[in-house]
């Protein structure tokens, strides 16, 4: 076992991304299974931190499920959640125009949003397939009339089982260009979301790492909430990205089954912070 690895599972605290890192699509990526059985049967704190925010927290249960992973509802933080946190923070009991799926319909709800096209608060726009141009129409409208434009994530597109599709940041340009008016984006990389999530979890940043596929999300979120980074190779990310950024994550490995021992290294990435600088 390497260091970087002990380093590691001596945490007390693991936030950890969905997509690309536990699965893709309908499919359970490899180590997965093994990772999520030693943070249960280590007693971990952890919590799947997703930028998504189609799905409900038991949604995404349900999908684990399939997939022969068993999880409490708990252990799951949307971006969708995030942002009906932030929002009813800011105006208890508001109400927003939404374009978007039943995560996000159902978190709003939750803390006591009500949906209004008339004369919301705000317009809140994450992942959706019912993206329409009368729907652009409308909160274009409203924006104009003074409702503030919210944005559940920076993502630009997303991984699908047919390739890639956009995400929240390009289904909300058009209204931000039409407009004038700048979203004010909820998950990954704002510190809100983290703030959030080592809340949930009950840890000390110090003592938590966030794993991830993602630079321009997961492992940028980390440096900016000073946690621990770690990149999977499983999901989005190629090594020859890492030229593009100018940020790099404490450590790279191919997949999760790693950090348990449950998968071998099968990429040319080394371990380290130094490696994972070059």
């Amino acid at each position: 076992m390497t260091e970087a690895i002990q380093k590691i599972q001596s945490k007390c605290g693991f936030i950890c991304d969905m997509d690309g890192v536990i699965y893709h699509g309908p499919k359970l990526l490899p180590g997965a299974k093994e990772f999520v059985d030693w943070l249960q049967r280590e007693k971990k704190q952890f919590l799947f931190l997703t930028n998504s925010s189609e799905r409900t927290p038991r949604d995404l249960r349900q999908k684990l499920l399939r997939m022969g992973i068993d999880v409490e509802e708990k252990h799951f933080m949307t971006s969708a959640l995030a942002t009906a946190s932030f929002l009813a923070s800011q105006c208890p009991n508001g109400r927003a125009y939404v374009i978007g799926e039943t995560g996000l319909n159902q978190a709003l709800y939750d803390v006591g949003f009500s949906m209004d096209d008339t004369n919301p608060d705000y317009v809140v726009v994450g992942e959706t397939r019912a993206y329409n141009y009368e729907k652009i129409e409308i909160a274009i409208r409203l924006v104009l009339k003074g409702a503030k434009l919210i944005g559940t994530n920076t993502d630009l597109t997303g991984p699908t089982e047919r390739g890639i599709a956009p995400a929240c940041r390009a289904l909300i340009a058009p209204i931000e260009l039409s407009t004038g008016c700048l979203a004010y984006f909820i998950g990954k990389p704002n510190p809100l979301i983290m703030r959030d999530a080592l809340k949930r979890l009950g840890c000390k940043r110090e003592d938590t790492v966030i794993i991830g596929d993602r630079m321009d999300t997961d492992i940028i979120a980390g440096i900016e909430s000073e946690i621990e980074t770690v990149l999977v190779m499983s999901g989005i990310t190629r090594e020859e990205d890492f030229r593009k950024f100018p940020y790099r994550p404490n450590h790279v490995f191919s997949g999760v089954g790693e950090i348990c021992g449950g998968q071998e290294n099968q990429s040319n990435v080394e371990h380290s912070t130094l490696n994972a600088q070059r």
